[in-house]
């Protein structure tokens, strides 16, 4: 068999990917079916037996895509040809109550809506996963000196934790979004052609509330014949917005893999692993760099999203071609690049030693900024301090030597700082600031979100 797109044999979890399968589309779209015809039933607008009967044969056992594909070739009209094909399966009077009162968007829209609701929640469970692991991550490199770096130059000491709490401050804040969004997303409606429920007469508000909430779904309160594509943008900012943070911390990966820093490296199997087809030596952050350029993909469906919003007067059918492809590809992907973040830094290997021998290669200069501060305590005014430090830092960096050597020379410290407190104050361990508590707190911020130790 012959494939075209990549998400049908190289990417994407097949959890994620049955949710937006053809026959699973088909069974979202019969679960609205059935649920407005038990609507209608509690309301006595047709007859109990009947929607018990459209309800028992609201299943692929009985209502298959290739007949529904078979009926489509002559109305071209796919939620047509499912409903006549429920109808053929339906015994007595009841297939002539199948779709009763409805348009096609009212099932579209609820059945896409039960997608959402289910991708949501994978979603859900990723990030909650990654969070664990990222807090684990956290907790055991607390204290793992590292250099911080501003404009990819050398700043001042950190933690490899800190630098990971802050990855789970932003997860937090993704999980708080996907919270929000929630009701906003997994909308549906059960309002007719242009969203006045008139089909559904006298009973149309009873009806869409019934079926949504029967649904577990919230409803759209002014439809047009969609529900408000404003809903579909705020998801797939969202999902593009979670994909970007996931590139952001696979770009950290990668680069704190390079050969110059090798502080940090996707786990790699000597015993039977590949880096390169040519370079036999080569450990490459492979994964990493897949998920940058599955980001970029995200992204890119941004602007048929956005384009999507706008359809003319009570709705037209520009939107429904682009949501075909946007949906399903989307989840697939996010969900795929959670998956794969995770275990890169579920076997993150951290070079503790090199960290070090970097702090050690910056010859002190990552420093400057406490020696300022300790200036200031002792009297020098701050903007003298940062001169001095400055000019004493910049003799260091020509003459390749320790900033601590040129600042124990240096004749406008002699009688404000002794030699020990210019030692004791350039120690990189004391000057981590609040970052093992910042740790602390992100790490029981995770565990009270998951209501469990990590």
């Amino acid at each position: 068999m012959s494939y075209l797109c990549p998400l049908d044999y190289r990417y994407g979890r097949e959890g994620m990917k049955k949710i937006f399968y053809e026959e699973s589309r088909l069974q979202y779209q019969m679960d609205a079916e059935a649920s407005l015809a038990r609507a209608h039933a509690s309301l006595g607008t047709i007859p109990k037996k009947d929607a018990d009967e459209i309800t028992r044969i609201s299943s692929l056992k009985f209502v298959t895509a290739e007949r529904v594909r078979e009926i489509e070739k002559d109305t071209r009209h796919d939620l047509m040809a499912m409903v006549r094909a429920m109808t053929e399966q339906c015994n007595g009077d009841a297939g002539k109550y199948v779709h009763l009162g409805a348009t096609s968007n009212d099932i579209v829209d609820t059945a896409t809506a039960l997608q959402i609701k289910a991708a949501l929640k994978m979603i859900s469970d990723d990030i909650d996963v990654f969070l664990s692991t990222l807090a684990k991550l956290a907790k055991k490199e607390r204290d793992t000196l590292e250099i911080g770096r501003t404009h990819a130059q050398f700043a001042i000491p950190i933690t490899f934790g800190f630098k990971i709490a802050g990855y789970i401050a932003e997860m937090l804040r993704h999980r708080e979004r996907l919270e929000q969004i929630m009701p906003r997303a997994c909308a549906g409606k059960m309002s007719g052609a242009v969203g006045t429920g008139a089909a559904l007469g006298k009973n149309f508000f009873d009806i869409q509330k019934k079926v949504m909430d029967d649904l577990g779904l919230t409803y759209e309160p002014a439809a047009t014949q969609v529900v408000g594509r404003d809903r579909y943008t705020e998801l797939i900012c969202f999902l593009a917005t979670v994909a970007t943070s996931l590139e952001r911390y696979a770009t950290e990966v990668r680069n704190l893999q390079r050969s110059e820093l090798s502080e940090a490296a996707e786990a790699f199997d000597a015993a039977k692993q590949v880096g390169s087809s040519t370079m036999a030596q080569k450990k490459n952050p492979i994964t990493s760099e897949n998920v940058c350029g599955l980001a970029r993909v995200v992204r890119g469906f941004l602007v048929p999203t956005f384009e999507s919003q706008v359809l003319w007067h009570e709705r037209d059918l520009s939107n429904s071609s682009a949501e075909r492809f946007i949906l399903p590809h989307v989840f697939t992907l996010v969900d795929e690049m959670l998956f794969k973040m995770n275990d890169v830094f579920a076997n993150l290997s951290v070079n503790r030693e090199r960290m070090i021998r970097n702090i050690e290669s910056a010859k002190g200069l990552i420093m400057a900024e406490p020696v300022m501060m300790k200036m200031t305590e002792k009297g020098i005014g701050r903007q003298d301090a940062h001169e001095i430090v400055r000019e004493a830092s910049m003799v260091a960096v020509a003459n390749n030597e320790q900033l601590l050597d040129v600042l124990l020379r240096c004749s406008k410290l002699k009688g404000v700082m002794t030699g020990k407190e210019i030692r004791d104050v350039m120690d990189p361990a004391g000057y981590v600031g609040g970052a093992p508590k910042i740790v602390d707190d992100m790490v029981k911020a995770v565990e009270k979100a998951l209501n469990r130790k990590v």
